[in-house]
């Protein structure tokens, strides 16, 4: 009797605990997972079915039924970040698309890895042909009295090469940089290189300008390389422009602003102890706005955002804009509305600033400044044909745009890129030119 009683408590306790999940699935009335770097579905397929009940019979509601629940279920947020601790704690594995663990806790994309041993060249005539255009764009908005500027980024794999794992690290091959660096000074471009700058910092600064749960520059070496880039453009192009400064720094050992980046993405139960001592610069921008009139335009990856959120656009290159991978338009032109490049008149664009800057980290050197050279090339010596490629290509674009902004689209086309092992923004351009009926 005794055992059929404790056998009967421990199916009605099996029981509820298989069915707790959907049971708190069905009382909370929303449950939105509060996960870094996940895209998740927040359009209920419920409210598409009123519009289309043939969305039924087709099966697409189920589809999107399916996939709803799975972003939405109760214990999802719970449940992916116990089994990401899991992975990190045992396998020191990070569940974050292309990123690694290193030595004592350093984080690292692979593609930066890659980068540091040359794993990534892309060859000595491609770049070659690109800096080529480069330098005729160059000399074309010179004579419009516009400055063209390269800047080469550090990246994290190079400079904390050291705390790459082992299994990463062989006889570095030439790099895309070394070619970049020596085809831009031969061709007499401007050229900035910030990545050389900080390996001469590396022996003796006294705090990290690389952190260890971050991908980008500390906020210190943010605030060192905006100083210096500030410097170099007033050479360049013959002007005084706001200078930064800062009297006082706060040392902690808990990352801020974007020194944990990486961290945060990694969605784990409980976050490592950081055990690094990180320097925060209380910023100050020179308050001159007779010197703050030189317009600059930076096109950049990613590294470009910290200094956007320091107010280095506003403060210093006369409320120039940031063009991210030469694409998403920051700030926004058109308060409210997401705007894009594409979507501009290019040649007035460039030609309402005095610098254009390409700033680049090495991990993105495959893909510098993206198609902005191509296009500015065509744009000055081939105009018709520029314009003509472009109205061709707007309808792709526009399904491009659409794809971005929404997320069942975009969550279709991350899970492309993943199928196929290939960008994301390959994905996209496939799900589009199938949107336009191009395949």
């Amino acid at each position: 009797m005794a055992k059929n009683k404790s056998y009967n408590l421990f199916v009605i306790v099996a029981f509820v605990a298989l069915c707790y999940p959907m049971i708190m699935g069905f009382m909370k009335s929303e449950c939105i997972p509060n996960l870094t770097g996940i895209v998740i579905n927040n359009v209920n397929p419920d409210s598409l079915l009123k519009k289309d009940k043939g969305m039924w019979f087709s099966g697409e509601y189920q589809s999107l039924k399916d996939d709803y629940n799975n972003d939405h279920w109760a214990f999802k947020e719970t449940f992916v970040r116990l089994n990401n601790q899991f992975y990190y704690d045992v396998f020191n594995q990070i569940r974050v698309n292309s990123f690694v663990a290193g030595k004592d806790d350093y984080v690292y994309s692979e593609t930066y890895i890659f980068s540091a041993f040359g794993d990534d060249y892309v060859g000595e005539q491609k770049i070659k042909t690109k800096l080529e255009k480069a330098k005729v764009v160059q000399d074309s908005l010179k004579k419009k009295g516009i400055d063209l500027l390269l800047v080469f980024a550090p990246g994290k794999g190079e400079y904390c090469i050291e705390k790459i794992e082992d299994k990463y690290k062989h006889t570095p091959l030439r790099t895309n940089y070394e070619s970049y660096i020596a085809n831009s000074k031969q061709l007499g471009i401007n050229v900035l290189d910030l990545k050389a700058y900080f390996q001469k910092l590396k022996p003796t600064t006294p705090y990290p300008l690389f952190p260890k749960f971050g991908h980008h520059w500390s906020f210190y070496g943010e605030c060192l390389a905006v100083d210096t880039i500030i410097g170099y453009i007033e050479k360049l192009h013959q002007c005084d422009m706001p200078d930064i400064t800062w009297k006082k720094i706060e040392v902690v050992d808990t990352a801020r602003s974007r020194d944990a980046d990486v961290l945060k993405s990694m969605n784990l139960y409980r976050n490592p102890n950081q055990n690094m001592k990180l320097a925060y610069p209380e910023v100050m921008f020179e308050q001159d706005t007779t010197k703050n009139k030189t317009r600059v335009l930076t096109i950049s990856d990613s590294y470009w955002y910290g200094p956007v959120y320091m107010g280095v656009g506003y403060s210093c290159f006369a409320g120039g804009e940031f063009w991210y991978y030469y694409n998403k338009v920051i700030p926004s032109p058109t308060p409210g509305q997401k705007v894009e490049v594409w979507q501009l008149d290019l040649k007035q664009q460039i030609e309402s600033n005095q610098v254009i800057m390409l700033l680049y980290s090495d991990g993105n050197l495959p893909n510098f400044a993206n198609t902005f050279i191509e296009d500015a090339y065509e744009l000055y010596t081939n105009p018709k044909a520029y314009y003509t490629r472009v109205e061709k290509n707007k309808a792709i674009r526009e399904f491009e745009k659409q794809i971005r902004e929404k997320p069942v689209l975009l969550k279709k086309a991350t899970q492309k890129s993943n199928d196929l092992q290939i960008p994301l923004d390959s994905a996209i351009k496939l799900d589009a030119m199938k949107l336009a009926g191009l395949n």
